[in-house]
């Protein structure tokens, strides 16, 4: 090559080499995610790892962030993303989870992403295919991820794999072909068995049924994780259930979202909470974690009785054009309270149920009273119409104190309880899907001071890697991964409602994923820096 090209590119070559980071976050406030205070240093990065911290004002990187005015924390851990496949269709809806901060999601409830079947398939993807976790997390690693992610196999998904959506119980050799699913989702990395007991199939399963899957995940070193049966009248007893598998099984509980539903049940909370401590202090080792808002998200077609759905929902709906069948049903849901009934934990009043999302877009955001008085039918009318149409609704079932208390206890992580949404094309959405973590940043840290400012990030942080066994992140230290948010703590704010559910957080210019800038002054990057996060064996 010419003598002055040759001559560039051995200059290049040096300044490459005499570069000492990839990365320095310059007079940053760090908070590190163990509790501890704050302090100021600066942070340099390596190859996706936080290789020094210190005064590095005098050392040379190929990008310097000046965090002048912010706090620079691990970054955070959602406990429950619902499910991965829209990062494996659309790179874009990472963004719901990265503008808050996120730069690790768990997937999977009572479904998961697999193991996949002929029975299964109609609840994945339609355009592309797997069957098992390996298979799946091959796709997603050659298509690339923006934050990192982590899955447990469902319960759910292994029953409907084997037994389909029916209500009955495993023989003996269903039994054993079930473990074996579990067990060859362990092998390929998933981190743990998790449920979601109030929907079917999930309600169908038996506790021994739930231990002797248990039992398999913690073989591999994995925990139980669980939306339990009840959250609210036997708030109590699905805790004890749940403590009792984990106890049986030999293995960690975690109850996702925890909750006390409906006004006569919120008092419960505080017995859950001391219940959950008292096993803490028995040396089992359960923990929990919550979203913060005072209205969940679910499916409108849960306010009817789950024994209904036995033989699979599509029958099960057919039936709801009989105004016989609908009597008997409202009948059955205002004077029956031997199930988790929601329209009790409403009050018997549809203005306190919003609907979230349904074919008709006009009606999103609106309560169910509402949209019957736009439509001209009685409420009843209206609400079977919906359940027929499959929305989804955020009922006012909670209040503020029993967040205060879940926030104090030390065991208690954070979740958006919502998958990856891509803003531009979503279809109504709970507005914890865009600002969990902020939201508690800004109301419960900044505004009410329900904690402080070092309790909550490590709610977000090593409380949950920890629980996870991501044992190289949540904190920040030399060594770990280079996973990590800056943040300007005076004006970090939730932005999303839940008329408008559809908006970004604000106040968090900078996210970074294993070293890679995947928000960047405020705006989303190409860059994938995400990983799939297999289990570590213990």
């Amino acid at each position: 090559m010419p003598l002055r090209i040759a001559g560039l590119f051995t200059l290049f070559l040096q300044l490459a080499v005499a570069q000492d980071f990839d990365l320095i976050i310059a007079n940053g406030r760090i908070v590190d995610g163990t509790g501890n205070p704050w302090y100021r240093s600066d942070i340099g990065i390596r190859d996706g790892r936080i290789a020094e911290i210190g005064s590095l004002s005098s050392r040379r990187a190929q990008r310097r962030i000046d965090a002048a005015g912010l706090v620079v924390s691990p970054g955070f851990i959602d406990m429950m993303g619902a499910t991965s496949i829209p990062l494996l269709e659309n790179r874009a809806s990472a963004e719901s989870k990265l503008r808050q901060g996120i730069t690790t999601m768990l997937a999977g409830e009572g479904s998961s992403v697999a193991p996949q079947n002929e029975r299964t398939w109609p609840k994945a993807s339609g355009r592309i295919r797997w069957r098992t976790f390996g298979e799946y997390f091959a796709l997603l690693e050659q298509r690339g991820v923006p934050l990192n992610v982590v899955h447990n196999v469902g319960a759910a998904q292994i029953r409907r794999y084997v037994l389909g959506d029916e209500d009955r119980q495993p023989d003996a050799a269903e039994m054993e072909q079930m473990k074996a699913l579990v067990a060859q989702a362990m092998r390929d990395g998933a981190v743990g068995l998790s449920t979601a007991l109030i929907y079917p199939p999930g309600t169908y399963a038996t506790t021994r049924e739930l231990v002797e899957l248990a039992k398999v995940a913690g073989e591999y070193g994995g925990i139980y994780l669980t939306h339990m049966r009840n959250e609210s009248n036997r708030l109590i007893e699905a805790i004890d259930e749940s403590i009792t598998i984990g106890e049986q099984a030999g293995v960690p509980v975690h109850i996702f979202h925890l909750k006390a539903a409906g006004e006569e049940n919120w008092p419960l909370i505080h017995k859950a909470i001391e219940r959950v401590q008292s096993a803490r202090s028995k040396g089992l080792d359960v923990t929990a974690d919550i979203y913060p808002y005072i209205r969940n998200g679910i499916g409108l077609g849960s306010f009817l009785h789950p024994r209904h759905y036995a033989k699979g929902s599509a029958p099960f709906l057919k039936t709801l054009s009989d105004p016989a069948v609908r009597a008997s049903l409202r009948k059955e849901v205002e004077e029956t309270a031997d199930w988790e009934n929601w329209y009790r934990h409403v009050g018997r009043n549809w203005d306190n149920v919003l609907v979230a999302r349904t074919a008709e877009k006009r009606f999103e955001g609106k309560s169910i009273a509402e949209i019957a008085k736009l439509r001209g039918v009685d409420e009843w009318t209206a609400f079977f119409d919906l359940v027929v149409a499959g929305a989804s609704v955020n009922p006012k079932s909670m209040n503020e104190e029993q967040k205060h208390a879940a926030l104090r206890a030390e065991w208690v992580s954070l979740c958006t309880d919502a998958e990856p949404l891509d803003i531009r094309t979503a279809s109504g959405a709970h507005p914890r899907a865009f600002g969990s973590f902020p939201r508690v940043l800004a109301k419960y840290v900044r505004e009410d001071k329900v904690i402080t400012l070092e309790a909550a990030i490590r709610k977000m942080s090593s409380l949950p890697a920890n629980r996870l066994r991501l044992h190289d992140r949540g904190r920040v230290a030399p060594g770990m991964a280079a996973d990590l948010v800056l943040f300007d703590p005076d004006e970090v704010q939730d932005t999303a409602s839940f008329t408008q559910p559809l908006s970004f957080p604000r106040g968090l210019p900078y996210v970074i994923v294993n070293g890679v800038v995947a928000i960047d002054n405020g705006g989303f990057t190409p860059k994938n820096g995400g990983r799939v996060l297999r289990l570590s064996r213990p």
